[in-house]
C-alpha cells in the first residue's frame, strides 16, 4: 500500500487516468520517482510513463502499450540529451542501448529528479551505503536533513525578510554628503523663512489692541502706527516668499543630484556583482529599484523632507512664541499631542510592511513587462496575447488589493488626526475665552493665538500626512541598499597580479563547485596547453556550461584553483583577466545600435579599418554592405531585423576585434542550418588560430578538428583524448556518438516520411 500511495501523489502526470494506472511492484518496492512521458517514437503527443523504483525502472510508451521493467544494476544507465526542443532519454547497457524514450522540455522538472534519484541509486549499489546510512547527514545547528550533495541547511540558511526601518533613511547621508554646504545654505534658508511665516500673526495682537478696539472705543487711528504694522505684514510676506524660492530651489538642486548618484552607483554595483545574483533577481524588479525606488526617495529629499524640516522648525518656533505669550493656554494646546503621537506609532509598522508590500507587488508588474515585451515575436508566434494580458491583468489585481488593504488604514489615520486637531482647537477657543472673560489676556492676544494655534495644527496635521511618504522612502531605500549591500562572490583582488603578456595556458587543480546547496562541478582537473582546442562535450546538466563559466570567472570555484599562466586567476584584477578572453555564445547577444557599434564592444576605440577587417575574417562583410547603410546601420533590440546566422557572425567579429589569448565558444553553431554553420564554421577556423580554445558543441561532427575531446558527467570528467581514440575505447564518447547517429536516423526518417506518402499519392 505505501507503494501505491507514493505512486500516485509523485509526478506530473498529465492525464488522471494515467496517474490511477500502475507498473506492476513487488512487495517492499518504493516509488522514488514518476516521470511522464508525452512524445512517442514518432514525436507524437503521447501518455506514457517512467516510474523509478528501488529496485527497478518501469516504463511504457503510451496508455495503451503494455510495462516493462528493468532491473536496477551497475552496469546500466540513463543518459539524456536535447535538441530543437525535444529532451531524449536513453536508457541503455555498456553493449547495448534498451530503450528510448521522448518529452518535451515541460517534463525538464520530473526528468531532473527522476535523473538524480537514478544516480543516487546506482551510487548506493557501487559503494554499498544504504539508503539509510546516507540519509544520516544533518544540520550541526538545527539538526535538520541536509540535502544530497550539499553541506549547507536550507533551514539556517533561509532568506530572511527584514521589515525596512525609518532609520535607513539616515544611510542616504554618504551621497548627502558632497553637497553638505549646499545643504546648510538650505537650511538656513529655511530657518530664516519659517521664522518671516512666523511674523504675521505676532503684528495681529498691536493691530487689534491698539488700532482696532481701540477706535471701537472712540479713540482716533494712528495712521503711522497702522502703516508701520502693514509694511511689516508686506515685508514679512515678501521675504518669506524669496526666502521659500531660494530655499525649494537650493534644496530641490541637491536632492536631484544624490538621486542621480544613488542610480549611478546602484547601477555601477550592480553591474559589479557575479552572475549568480542575477539568476535569483528579476529584470522588471532591478529595473523598477534603480528606476522608480530612486525616483520615489528624490521626491522625498526634495519635497517632502524639506516640508518635514518646515514643519518641525514651524511646531517648535511656534510652541516658544506660544509659551512666551501665556504658558498656560500654551500648555492646554499641547494636549492633543500625546492622542496623535500613539496614533502615528501604531500605524506605523503596518504602513512601513504595507508600502514594501506593495513594491514587491508593483516588482511583479513591472516584471510581467519585461518579460513580454522582449519576448513579443514568441508571444505572437504562439498566439498567446491574451494569456499575457491575463497575466498582467492578475498582477495589476494583486498590486490593486495590497494598495486597497493598506488604503484601509491610512483613510482612517488622516481623518483621526485632523479631528483630534479641530478638538484642540476648540478646546483653545473655550479656555481662551474664559482667559478673557477674566481680563488674564486681551482679544488681540487670543486673536493671535488662534493665528499661531491655526498654523500649529496645520504643521502637525502635515507632519501626520508625511508618515505615508517616510515609510513609501524607507521601503524604497531597503530595497536599493539590499542591493548596494550585496558583496559580489567574484571579488576584486587587494593586491592584482599584473600580466605583461598572457600566454594561454590553463590549469584546473581538482575543482568543485556548488551552485547554491547542489554540487554541480565535482573533482576536475585539466592541462590545457597555449594555442590547443578542447572540445567539451556531454549530457545536458553534466556541468560543461558551468566550466566554461567557471574559466570566465563569472563564478569563483568552491574548491581547488584554476591557473592561467600558472597564475591562480583569482589573483589577477578581474577585468584585465576578461579582456584576454573572447565569448562566442549559443544566442548572441546584440545593443541597440549600429552594426559598427556592436562590433568594436569590447573596444570602443576601434578604428573603422579594424573593425571591417574583424568583420571581414567572420565572413561578415558581404552582408553588412549589403545592408542600407552598411556598418552604420542600425540593429533593432537584441538584433531584431537579422537572422540568427547574421548575429552569430556579428559575434565573432566582436571576439575577434579584442584578439584574445583565449577563446570560448559556448553551442556557437547549434542554432542555425547546415548552409548557415558552413559559414560561421569559416569564421571560426579564422578565430581559433592561435589561442587557446575552448569549444561545447551539440554536434559532436563539429568538434573533430579539436585537438582533445573532454567528456562530462554529472560534473565530473570521465573521458579525455582524441576523436578516434575515444571511438576506439567504445566508452562514454562512443555511446554519445552513436545515440547522436540514431537520433540523426531517425530526424531523417521522420523528414522523408510526408515525402514518400506524397509520393505514393
Amino acid at each position: 500500500m505505501h507503494s501505491r500511495h507514493s505512486l500516485a501523489t509523485s509526478g506530473h502526470a498529465p492525464h488522471q487516468d494515467l496517474a490511477s494506472v500502475h507498473p506492476p511492484l513487488a512487495s517492499g518496492e518504493n516509488v522514488l520517482a514518476r516521470l511522464s512521458v508525452d512524445l512517442n517514437a514518432q514525436l507524437h503527443f503521447a501518455e506514457g510513463a517512467i516510474v523509478l523504483t528501488d529496485h527497478h525502472l518501469h516504463a511504457r510508451q503510451d496508455a495503451q502499450a503494455p510495462w516493462q521493467s528493468w532491473p536496477l544494476g551497475p552496469d546500466l544507465s540513463l543518459s539524456q540529451h536535447d535538441h530543437a526542443g525535444v529532451a531524449t532519454l536513453s536508457l541503455h547497457t555498456a553493449t547495448r542501448q534498451l530503450a528510448t524514450w521522448h518529452l518535451t522540455l515541460a517534463q525538464q522538472a520530473p526528468l531532473q529528479t527522476l535523473l538524480d534519484q537514478f544516480e543516487r541509486q546506482q551510487m548506493i549499489r557501487a559503494t554499498g551505503l544504504q539508503p539509510d546510512d546516507e540519509d544520516r547527514a544533518e544540520c550541526p545547528v538545527c539538526h535538520a536533513p541536509l540535502p544530497p550533495d550539499s553541506d549547507e541547511c536550507a533551514v539556517c540558511h533561509r532568506d530572511k525578510q527584514t521589515p525596512p526601518s525609518t532609520w535607513v533613511l539616515l544611510r542616504l547621508w554618504r551621497f548627502a554628503r558632497p553637497y553638505q554646504g549646499m545643504l546648510l545654505a538650505g537650511f538656513l534658508l529655511t530657518l530664516a523663512g519659517t521664522a518671516a511665516t512666523l511674523v504675521p500673526p505676532y503684528l495681529t495682537m498691536p493691530l487689534m489692541d491698539e488700532i482696532l478696539i481701540p477706535f471701537q472705543n472712540g479713540q482716533a487711528i494712528d495712521t503711522g502706527h497702522v502703516m508701520l504694522l502693514l509694511g511689516g505684514l508686506l515685508a514679512s510676506a515678501l521675504a518669506a516668499w524669496l526666502l521659500g524660492w531660494a530655499r525649494t530651489y537650493v534644496l530641490a538642486l541637491v536632492s536631484e543630484r544624490i538621486g542621480a548618484d544613488l542610480r549611478t552607483a546602484t547601477f555601477e554595483h550592480l553591474l559589479r556583482l557575479s552572475l549568480d545574483y542575477f539568476g535569483s533577481k528579476r529584470t522588471g524588479d532591478l529595473m523598477a529599484r534603480i528606476g522608480s525606488e530612486t525616483d520615489r526617495i528624490n521626491v522625498f529629499l526634495s519635497l517632502h523632507a524639506l516640508d518635514f524640516a518646515t514643519d518641525v522648525l514651524m511646531i517648535a518656533m511656534t510652541a516658544a512664541i506660544l509659551v512666551s505669550i501665556n504658558p498656560w493656554l500654551a500648555l492646554v494646546t499641547l494636549v492633543p499631542l500625546p492622542f496623535i503621537a500613539w496614533l502615528i506609532h501604531l500605524v506605523r509598522d503596518r504602513l512601513r510592511t504595507g508600502f514594501e508590500k506593495i513594491d514587491r507587488v508593483w516588482g511583479e508588474v513591472t516584471n510581467v513587462l519585461a518579460d513580454t515585451i522582449p519576448g513579443i515575436r514568441v508571444v505572437k508566434a504562439f498566439a498567446q496575447e491574451q494569456r499575457e494580458a491575463d497575466r498582467f491583468r492578475a498582477a495589476n489585481q494583486y498590486n490593486l488589493q495590497a494598495n486597497d488593504k493598506l488604503n484601509k488604514t491610512w483613510s482612517l489615520f488622516t481623518p483621526t488626526v485632523s479631528l483630534l486637531t479641530e478638538i484642540g482647537l476648540l478646546v483653545v477657543w473655550a479656555f481662551g475665552i474664559w482667559l478673557v472673560h477674566e481680563q488674564d489676556i486681551t482679544v488681540g492676544v487670543l486673536t493671535a493665538f488662534i493665528a499661531y494655534i491655526g498654523r500649529f495644527y496645520g504643521r502637525l496635521d502635515s507632519m501626520s500626512r508625511i508618515v505615508s511618504v517616510t515609510q513609501k522612502a524607507a521601503a524604497g531605500a531597503k530595497r536599493i541598499f539590499d542591493i548596494l549591500d550585496h558583496v559580489s562572490n567574484v571579488p576584486d583582488p587587494v593586491n592584482p597580479v599584473k600580466l605583461p603578456a598572457l600566454q594561454g595556458r590553463l590549469e584546473l587543480d581538482r575543482i568543485g563547485f556548488r551552485y547554491g546547496s547542489r554540487a554541480v562541478i565535482r573533482d576536475v582537473s585539466l592541462d590545457i596547453q597555449p594555442g590547443e582546442m578542447i572540445g567539451l562535450v556531454g549530457h545536458s546538466g553534466s556541468g560543461k556550461s558551468t566550466l566554461v563559466n567557471l574559466i570566465c570567472r563569472f563564478y569563483d570555484v568552491s574548491d581547488g584553483g584554476i591557473r592561467v599562466d600558472g597564475v591562480d586567476v583569482r589573483r589577477i584584477a578581474v577585468a584585465d583577466f576578461r579582456r584576454h578572453i573572447g565569448l562566442v555564445l549559443q544566442e548572441p547577444f546584440l545593443f541597440f545600435g549600429t552594426i559598427a557599434e556592436n562590433i568594436a564592444y569590447g573596444k570602443p576605440d576601434a578604428s573603422r579599418e579594424e573593425i571591417i577587417a574583424a568583420a571581414r575574417a567572420a565572413h561578415a562583410h558581404e552582408f553588412i554592405l549589403r545592408l542600407p547603410q552598411g556598418y552604420d546601420s542600425l540593429v533593432g533590440e537584441r538584433g531584431q531585423g537579422l537572422s540568427g546566422g547574421e548575429r552569430q557572425r556579428i559575434s565573432i567579429a566582436r571576439a575577434l576585434l579584442i584578439n584574445p589569448r583565449i577563446l570560448i565558444m559556448d553551442e556557437a553553431t547549434s542554432a542555425v542550418d547546415t548552409e548557415t554553420e558552413k559559414e560561421i564554421q569559416k569564421a571560426l577556423d579564422n578565430l581559433v588560430k592561435g589561442r587557446t580554445t575552448i569549444a561545447i558543441a551539440h554536434r559532436l561532427s563539429t568538434l573533430r578538428k579539436a585537438d582533445r575531446l573532454v567528456v562530462m558527467d554529472k560534473g565530473r570528467i570521465v573521458e579525455v583524448g582524441p576523436h578516434d581514440e575515444l571511438m576506439a575505447r567504445e566508452g562514454a564518447y562512443w555511446r554519445l556518438y552513436q545515440a547522436q547517429a540514431r537520433k540523426a536516423e531517425q530526424d531523417a526518417l521522420i523528414d522523408d516520411a510526408p515525402a514518400d506518402a506524397a509520393n505514393k499519392d
